[in-house]
């Protein structure tokens, strides 16, 4: 059999080539369980010789299926690229699509206009469904357009609109902030401050409950500063805390990433960590070992969040698929699953 230039080859010239109708190619090239195993064989060999590649447009009108399935993440590239949690939630997104023979469209809006753009792109786009991490109010246009355009939807957080009935896979936000701050009250810390994430994201409302819940309720405002989930916003933020707060002696701090913030904030201000202030980050990032001290952290599951997230979108939209075994996934059938947090202790605190 010779093989055609790249590029060149069709159904018709895999069907002379293996001997077969046009229409059994294209019940083949489809996934159509209706063929002969014999003549199946015949016809993936062709294809395997020509370099035979389906028309993915026409192929999806045929099938109803896309394939396909977007991830849209409403942060900066900076953020996106820069923080080790969206690496791991694109991880454990593509792990779970790529195996499945799911394409992931990673799709990133800096402003609310580009959300806007994207939201009026996935009505209309050829997509299986849409994961959506990072929702930073309740007035994100995506979830309720999606709804109406019957688009399959799964959330990476908590939902922030409230009554919105869409799945979602979270991190028990409010538990691993509840167990790191009883972790420095323990340890014999009486005037415990936060650096608490935006309070326009779930993560951060649910994390600073959670240092509530810890304190009985009493935390006062002057103890309470916010920042961005960046390195810079949390050295700016205990900076503040510490000028209103000079005897603080623990600190929670909402994320690993504002925790390296926090760090150089005390060492410049010739505060001894722990001995001065003992500190508390979230998320135990691979940095989190490394740093001086190394960080006493919440350790959130980051790639399995993105793995869950993909199945419970693939198990909504896709039922046709059969996916691999995964015992150490937990069960997509709710429409809301939220993974364990456990606390990681190290010399910080």
């Amino acid at each position: 059999m010779t093989r055609s230039r790249p590029g060149r080859a069709n159904l018709e010239s895999v069907a002379a080539a293996a001997g077969v109708s046009r229409a059994t190619v294209s019940r083949v090239v489809n996934g159509w369980a209706s063929v002969a195993p014999e003549l199946r064989e015949r016809v993936e060999r062709a294809i395997a010789e020509l370099g035979y590649v389906p028309n993915q447009a026409a192929r999806s009108l045929v099938t109803q299926r896309a394939d396909a399935v977007a991830l849209v993440v409403a942060e900066p590239d900076p953020r996106v690229f820069g923080d080790p949690y969206f690496s791991g939630i694109v991880r454990g997104v593509s792990t779970e699509l790529l195996s499945a023979g799911v394409q992931v469209v990673l799709l990133m809006a800096q402003s609310d206009e580009e959300l806007s753009g994207i939201e009026r792109y996935l009505r209309t786009a050829p997509l299986d469904g849409v994961l959506l991490v990072s929702e930073h109010s309740s007035n994100d246009p995506i979830p309720a357009a999606m709804i109406e355009a019957g688009m399959p939807l799964v959330i990476g957080g908590r939902p922030m609109q409230p009554g919105l009935d869409v799945p979602s896979v979270d991190n028990d936000n409010v538990g691993g902030a509840r167990v790191a701050t009883e972790h420095l009250v323990a340890r014999g810390c009486r005037r415990v401050g936060t650096v608490a994430g935006p309070i326009d994201m779930a993560a951060g409302v649910d994390r600073l409950e959670g240092v509530r819940l810890a304190l009985g309720g009493d935390l006062p405002a002057d103890r309470v500063e916010h920042g961005a989930f960046t390195q810079a916003s949390g050295e700016e933020a205990t900076r503040r805390l510490l000028d209103r707060v000079p005897d603080l002696d623990g600190l929670f701090v909402a994320s690993d990433l504002m925790a390296l913030g926090a760090l150089r904030a005390l060492r410049l201000a010739g505060r001894r960590v722990p001995d001065d202030v003992a500190v508390v980050g979230f998320d135990d990032i691979p940095l989190a070992s490394a740093t001086e001290p190394p960080l006493t952290t919440a350790r959130q599951q980051t790639v399995l969040q993105g793995r869950t997230m993909a199945r419970m979108l693939l198990a909504r939209a896709r039922p046709d698929l059969r996916l691999r075994e995964a015992p150490e996934v937990p069960d997509v059938t709710p429409d809301r699953v939220v993974l364990p947090v456990e606390l990681v202790v190290r010399d910080s605190a």
